[in-house]
């Protein structure tokens, strides 16, 4: 697929939120990385909002397990207060996604530069990412570096198929849907063999709104730098 890109990305914990399990200040992780949650990941190793990130396949490489630990998050109030949070321990990913063009930012139509801003993705890939990569919270640090997808044994390559019930997918926001809306996104994943590959946004029938939001404006050379300098930059730094 054109643009694509594909890394790995592992971490000691990681803790992708319920959000159905925040009500009472407990927090637990689903058993798999949503596609919101990756998408992060992937704009965290390189973004510009001319572009929108779409992961197609995630692979499951470690078993799948849970530790709890009891934590003092502070309050709101002041102070500390108790709870349990639930997290994946030793947890490793195979990612295979892609990048389009954001059409809802008409304003940045000169930042449309298919080959610079794909070849810039996989250099940040190999140096493990443009910005400090995080597997669901602040706490849980990931580590990025490049991979052949579907490459080395994983431990359900074996069994056929595995279901997670309802889970979110995703949030749609004003600047890559042209409304003045945030939504939510939910599906049921399925994995199979090991990996899940994910409906795009738009095939989403389960979606919610949540409150109005106007997208964020973005300026050429005031409030981001083009690709075309930021890639004249790398190459000058080899």
């Amino acid at each position: 697929m054109r643009n694509q890109i594909e890394y790995q990305v592992s971490g000691d914990y990681a803790l992708f939120t319920d959000p159905l399990m925040k009500l009472g200040g407990e927090k637990m992780t689903t058993q798999v990385p949503s596609y919101s949650a990756l998408k992060g990941i992937t704009e965290s190793i390189y973004w510009k909002p001319s572009i929108i990130w779409v992961v197609d396949e995630v692979r499951v490489v470690n078993a799948i397990r849970m530790e709890s630990k009891g934590v003092r998050p502070i309050d709101m109030s002041g102070g500390n207060t108790l709870a349990n949070y639930s997290y994946l321990r030793d947890v490793n990913y195979q990612v295979k996604a892609h990048f389009i063009f954001n059409e809802n930012r008409s304003d940045l139509q000169e930042d449309f530069n298919e080959h610079k801003h794909h070849n810039i993705a996989k250099r940040c890939i190999e140096r493990g990412g443009r910005r400090d990569i995080f597997l669901g919270t602040r706490e849980c640090q990931g580590y990025v570096e490049p991979c052949t997808y579907g490459e080395g044994k994983g431990f359900y390559d074996e069994i056929d198929e595995m279901h997670f019930g309802t889970m979110v997918h995703g949030i749609n926001y004003p600047d890559e849907t042209g409304k003045n809306m945030l939504e939510a996104r939910l599906w049921q994943p399925k994995m199979e063999y090991g990996k899940i590959k994910f409906i795009r946004p738009e095939q989403c029938t389960l979606v919610r709104p949540l409150y109005e939001m106007e997208a964020k404006p973005f300026q050429l050379e005031q409030t981001m730098q083009s690709v075309d300098v930021l890639y004249a930059d790398m190459e000058g730094g080899e």
